[in-house]
């Protein structure tokens, strides 16, 4: 606690100067016993403040919005404040919740019943038409669950058939959003539980790419039942979150770059939740999905905004990397979020030795240069 107050009013800063330049200027042409240095700073700023695990957790806020959950310093600061308090926990607890667990049941038996019925339908127009009409029904009771307020912005960019949609990703509910506005073909991790049995419904009626996180097999048939599903036009646009995982909504982290080697027209969707009146995050290393789902149950609700971005294409000699370095970019800065070069896959895995073996050759590169190794210098 100490230290985090320390990181907060200024005191520890983190220093942003490059390898390049604050190596170089303590070595002067030699090696130097100092240089260990500069590592050690480095590895004590990360563990006082480290810009990627913070992603996996809770949006810090500014002030507190009397949810028990953000901040229980301030439960007790006065009488009046622990009676408002109080009386919303009344509100939210006996009011709200019971409301909204009894339209989350007749959303999901709603979803199960109609899509059973619908998917004995032949398939055609008029299942196509039903399927579509229940999804997006169902999605926006959903919402409703939720005392949900979605502003969506520039309609003219929606998604096309035949398209690719790509988003950052925040939480779950990020679908449940995007679904009430236009109907999509997901492709995602295979969910076991409340999750699960909604993504059975929906795979009565519609067609899904669905892939176990740890078969990498998978990926390359996902790739090509991409492929061929973008190219029939007459398809709805899929739906993909390249990130991979859930990150708090103050940043946009790597996009796997599998999404844009295989062509067609990437419609970019910037998605911002307001923390102010619910914590819409989804921390699957800590929370269960029931546990979050009560978590947003008894929020005050949520609230976000949602832009269509105009559609891009990969550009001539243009990579996949790249093009989704644009893409991600494109997004970020229309959402208001930071832009991290990190795989949010660091939420479960430790950090590839790539990446430790990039420092120490960016390291080497500078000694080389500098004419160290080749005089036999140490300073």
């Amino acid at each position: 606690m100490a230290l985090e107050n320390l990181i907060s009013t200024g005191i520890i800063q983190r220093d942003e100067t490059p390898m390049e330049k604050e190596v170089v200027g303590q070595c002067r042409g030699c090696f130097s016993l100092a240089d260990v240095m500069y590592f050690s700073k480095k590895g004590c700023e990360a563990v006082a403040e480290d810009e990627v695990t913070r992603r996996f957790s809770s949006e810090e806020l500014l002030s507190w919005n009397l949810l028990s959950r953000t901040n229980a310093n301030l439960h007790h600061v006065s009488w009046k404040l622990a009676a408002v308090w109080v009386t919303g926990i009344l509100i939210r607890y006996c009011l709200l919740l019971p409301f909204r667990i009894c339209l989350s049941v007749f959303s999901i038996l709603l979803l199960v019943l109609a899509t059973t019925v619908v998917g004995r339908f032949p398939n055609g127009r008029v299942k196509g038409w039903l399927s579509n009409q229940v999804q997006m029904i169902c999605a926006t009771l959903g919402i409703r669950c939720l005392s949900g307020l979605v502003h969506f912005h520039n309609r003219e960019n929606k998604p096309q058939e035949g398209g690719i949609c790509v988003a950052n990703h925040t939480s779950p509910l990020d679908v449940l959003i995007l679904a009430s506005d236009r109907c999509y073909s997901l492709v995602g991790q295979v969910h076991g539980g409340l999750l699960g049995v909604i993504q059975k419904s929906c795979m009565r009626t519609s067609q899904h790419v669905l892939f176990e996180r740890s078969e990498m097999k998978d990926r390359h048939l996902v790739r090509k039942k991409i492929r061929e599903h973008i190219a029939d036009k007459a398809k709805l646009p899929i739906l993909i979150f390249p990130e991979g995982t859930c990150i708090n909504n103050t940043s946009v982290m790597m996009f796997k770059k599998g999404s844009f080697e295989v062509g067609g027209t990437i419609h970019p969707v910037a998605i911002k939740y307001d923390p102010r009146f619910g914590d819409a995050f989804w921390n699957s290393t800590k929370h269960s999905m029931m546990t979050y789902a009560f978590n947003v149950l008894t929020s005050w609700a949520i609230v976000c905004n949602v832009w269509y971005l105009p559609p891009m294409v990969k550009e001539e000699e243009e990579d996949a990397v790249h093009f989704a370095d644009r893409v991600k970019a494109v997004i970020a800065a229309r959402a208001g979020m930071s832009v991290l070069p990190w795989d949010g896959g660091l939420k479960r895995k430790k950090v590839k030795e790539s990446f430790k073996e990039e420092q120490q050759k960016k390291y080497c590169q500078i000694v080389i240069e500098n004419g160290s190794v080749g005089n036999g210098n140490v300073c």
